[in-house]
């Protein structure tokens, strides 16, 4: 019998582990569930004789992903996998896949959700601002992108994006207008989310000359990954404009500079949120066991993203 290992340090929801363990048991697979573990090495142990793994934040390195003697398929619960190393996958055989799309709504809300706290002035009982009217830029126009626009709308934002991926034509069906580069994106917008991944063309890109050009008021949301904000130019910005805020559900690495000078203009969850809500749970869990299951029986890589 086969055998899939959910290995979640962070774990699912009840309701997604049962729903997993029951299309894995009800295809023939045995499920192998190693939740809140506290040591690499109980992730190497683990995975030792495994098939398949799923895994949500976990660190699947050259280290686990060796270890793996079986190991055929690593699936991401969700849209980032920088937390593979896609170089050793490779090398061994193990193809890695991610479940895009079925975090996207959780992750827009909780955008949208940091953008009112902020607006609101954290809930301190003063006068605040508003949303509708105020201009939003969306950078990458992927799944999120297009949720959090779609929220937008409903608060009367005027809705820009960027993405060079991505068409006019197919931003501007959806209501939406398309910029030609990043940096009108970021001059034209009191508020920025950003939704671009983390990888060598990214990394630190957003940086002093391109936040330096938004509005003397603007709001920065990060729901991506904190490896793509130059944090020392961030804080350089958020010296010089008194009204540059910055909100983030991914604590920064230099976060006591920031809570030092800047705790009323900042805000930043205790964990990395964006995919915390049940039904993202569910929808990334189900869609993981069954691309295992679809890869296992069929070869379907779809979503592979290691070559």
């Amino acid at each position: 019998m086969k055998k899939v290992l959910v290995a979640t340090e962070k774990p699912f929801a009840k309701e997604a582990v049962d729903s997993i363990k029951e299309i894995a048991e009800k295809a023939g697979y045995n499920l192998i569930l190693l939740e809140k573990y506290t040591e690499k090495s109980q992730l190497i142990q683990a995975v030792a004789d495994v098939d398949a793994m799923i895994i949500r934040s976990d660190i699947a390195d050259k280290d686990v992903i060796n270890a793996g003697k079986n190991l055929k398929i690593i699936v991401r619960a969700g849209a980032g996998y920088d937390n593979i190393d896609l170089a050793a996958a490779s090398a061994n055989n193990v193809v890695a896949m991610n479940t895009p799309g079925q975090n996207s709504n959780a992750v827009a809300e909780l955008a949208i959700g940091m953008m009112i706290y902020m607006a609101r002035g954290c809930f301190n009982g003063k006068s605040g601002t508003e949303l509708r009217g105020k201009k939003l830029g969306i950078h990458a126009y992927g799944n999120v992108g297009k949720y959090v626009a779609e929220i937008a709308k409903g608060f009367g934002m005027e809705i820009f994006a960027f993405d060079p991926f991505v068409s006019r034509e197919a931003i501007e069906k959806d209501g939406i207008i398309a910029l030609e580069t990043v940096e009108e994106l970021y001059s034209k917008c009191n508020y920025v989310s950003l939704h671009i991944p983390a990888n060598e063309h990214t990394k630190k890109s957003i940086n002093y000359d391109l936040l330096s050009k938004m509005p003397e008021f603007a709001v920065l949301v990060n729901t991506a990954r904190k490896e793509v904000i130059n944090e020392e130019d961030l804080l350089r910005i958020m010296d010089e404009k008194q009204k540059f805020y910055y909100l983030s559900d991914i604590e920064p690495g230099l976060k006591d500079a920031f809570l030092e000078k800047f705790s009323g203009r900042i805000y930043f969850t205790p964990k990395k949120m964006g995919a915390q809500t049940e039904e993202a749970n569910v929808n990334a869990g189900i869609a993981a066991i069954n691309q295992i299951i679809g890869f296992m029986e069929n070869g379907d890589n779809t979503f592979q993203v290691n070559k």
